[in-house]
């Protein structure tokens, strides 16, 4: 059986990439097929494998900059030649479930999430990025060939696989498509419980709007508490100017430093909604509890009063309430740390490998 992995660019090293090098493991000898490929900014983590890059690769700045590029994304993603593969596993937040495959193949998507700027967060994504005001006019037109794109696209998979349950009710919402739920790996044996504590918060994120950590600084800047802020992004300086005294920005860290951050913390605090979220869960796996906002993948990853609490709405009183009522209650690190081990990149590995050999065989037998 002759296999091929896909993934939509290799420019940077997050929750997606995590998902791809576990693919890597179970099926080494596949390559990779990517649109852009950035060896220095996904930290040389793929550069043993053979990758085979689409002809955006040739253009100036892409690798940097490719969201200027997104109209031809589409025709990058279905040149790429996949005769020869009988076996496709797409990893895919927008791109990469719509490549062309023969018609006896079996083609597994992994989504992280229906394409977020064609779909529910369109009009979001044209503000966020900045664009010129004659720009900002015409991109709606270009959306909606995207919007055509992704829905033809979305019917080439055979078989979905969702990263969390609030991925699977929004695939079938826009794509109208069932999927089966495997959440998303980590690598908890990196984590540890630590004997003694500090005295502040954590958070870790990259630095975007979305993520919401302007509403983590207005709660701590109104108690006064200590707050530490790891990730860099965007809105960095726009952050920095309404942090208060008690708020420090470490930037980017070491995972070394990282791991001691989490295992030390007073609690992990998770402002925004995500598909799925694995911070909290690398937290969790550190044996302290979250403070999250309960909405998203956070709903299927935290148990409210084992491992942290919720708070309702995203508003800085809400979170003030939560963090409050956080200082009444007890948590057992070691019963925090083993429900995290239930996301175990090993165990992610025998799902999806389980599920991937079942529907192979079903799939073969359609055909006979």
């Amino acid at each position: 059986m002759r296999v091929a992995l896909v993934h939509d660019y290799l420019n940077q090293y997050g929750g997606a990439e995590r998902v791809l090098e576990a693919f890597c493991e179970i099926w080494p000898e596949a390559p990779i097929f990517t649109l852009i490929y950035d060896k220095k900014r996904t930290g040389g983590a793929f550069e043993s494998r053979k990758i085979k890059i689409s002809f955006l690769q040739k253009i100036p700045f892409v690798k940097s900059h490719h969201r200027p590029f997104l109209m031809l994304m589409p025709l990058g993603v279905e040149s790429f030649d996949f005769s020869k593969y009988d076996l496709i596993i797409s990893d895919s937040s927008s791109f990469a479930k719509g490549i062309i495959s023969k018609p006896e193949a079996l083609h597994i998507c992994y989504c992280h999430t229906p394409t977020r700027y064609a779909w529910d967060d369109s009009h979001k994504y044209v503000r966020e990025f900045g664009y010129p005001v004659f720009i900002r006019k015409i991109i709606p037109f270009f959306m909606n060939y995207l919007r055509i794109w992704d829905q033809a696209a979305a019917d080439r998979p055979d078989k979905y696989i969702a990263n969390s349950r609030f991925v699977a009710s929004r695939i079938k919402k826009y794509y109208q498509q069932e999927s089966f739920v495997i959440h998303p790996p980590i690598k908890t044996n990196l984590f540890y419980l630590s004997p003694v504590a500090g005295n502040y918060f954590l958070i870790v994120s990259r630095l975007l709007s979305y993520k919401r950590i302007d509403l983590a600084i207005s709660a701590f800047n109104h108690l006064g508490w200590s707050l530490k802020i790891v990730g860099d992004g965007p809105e960095f300086r726009k952050l920095k100017n309404i942090a208060g005294p008690t708020i420090e920005f470490l930037g980017l860290v070491s995972d070394a430093v990282l791991r001691d951050l989490y295992a030390k913390c007073r609690a992990f605090i998770f402002p925004q909604e995500e598909d799925f979220g694995i911070t909290p869960i690398e937290a969790m796996a550190s044996g302290r509890p979250v403070i999250a906002f309960g909405a998203g993948g956070a709903l299927e990853t935290i148990k409210e009063g084992e491992t942290g609490i919720f708070f309702k709405e995203q508003k800085t009183d809400f979170l003030i309430k939560a963090l409050i009522h956080f200082q009444s209650l007890e948590f057992n690190p070691q019963k925090i740390r083993e429900h995290a081990l239930q996301f175990d990149k090993e165990i992610f590995k025998r799902k999806i490998k389980d599920f991937v050999e079942g529907e192979w065989k079903e799939y073969k037998n359609s055909f006979h």
